[in-house]
């Protein structure tokens, strides 16, 4: 392997151990919940869930799940209703 192949990949795994690097700014996925799956997305600090829970209380186990899961790789959350 090439010395240089060899550096990025010692810098990757150091980048791996530090997610504080991170901050997501926008992003959309399908979250597999218990009864059915879920459109999650995050854009410009909002954090959206389709769940019913979400519609009334702006936060889910769905997003609170997903807060855990990042941790530091999310920058400070805010909530809106999905339109």
């Amino acid at each position: 392997m090439q010395s240089s192949l060899i550096g990025k990949i010692e810098k990757a795994k150091r980048y791996a151990e530090e997610p504080e690097r991170v901050k997501f700014s926008q992003f959309r996925l399908s979250f597999h919940g218990g009864h059915k799956d879920h459109n999650v997305s995050f854009d410009d600090g909002i954090l959206n869930c389709d769940c019913n829970f979400f519609a009334s209380w702006n936060t889910c186990s769905h997003t609170m799940g997903l807060e855990r899961m990042l941790g530091v790789m999310m920058p400070r959350l805010s909530t809106a209703r999905v339109g």
